[in-house]
């Protein structure tokens, strides 16, 4: 069953461990764009840093970041939280209001399940 260790060791690894973001308060609705920095770093970036600041030239949720690239929300939220930390990309927030808005929420899932 090595196969499984693995896959679940990676998520760890990606993290180093954290399962929570440097910015407790990040949303998965939050909109994830490529900074100047991040565009120019993008080479010398590694492995999923490197596939979200490519993806994130075209701006998307950290939720839609997660469903493309097939990684697990809250690894995708420390990874977007560090490299917004780093300057390499630049997080667009929603306004307090519409972060409960249910139909907001409702539009989040359809956009996912379009991806899968």
């Amino acid at each position: 069953m090595p196969d499984r260790d693995v896959s679940l060791l990676r998520p760890y690894l990606l993290t180093s461990g954290r399962t929570e973001p440097i910015d407790r308060n990040l949303e998965l609705e939050a909109q994830v764009q490529t900074s100047e920095l991040g565009a120019a770093s993008h080479p010398s970036l590694t492995f999923e840093r490197r596939d979200i600041v490519a993806l994130c030239r075209r701006t998307m949720s950290v939720a839609e970041v997660a469903a493309m690239l097939g990684l697990h929300l809250g690894v995708a939220r420390v990874l977007v939280a560090d490299l917004a930390a780093l300057g390499y990309v630049v997080v667009h927030r929603p306004p307090a209001a519409l972060t409960g808005d249910p139909a907001m929420i409702e539009r989040i899932i359809r956009r996912l399940e379009a991806i899968s």
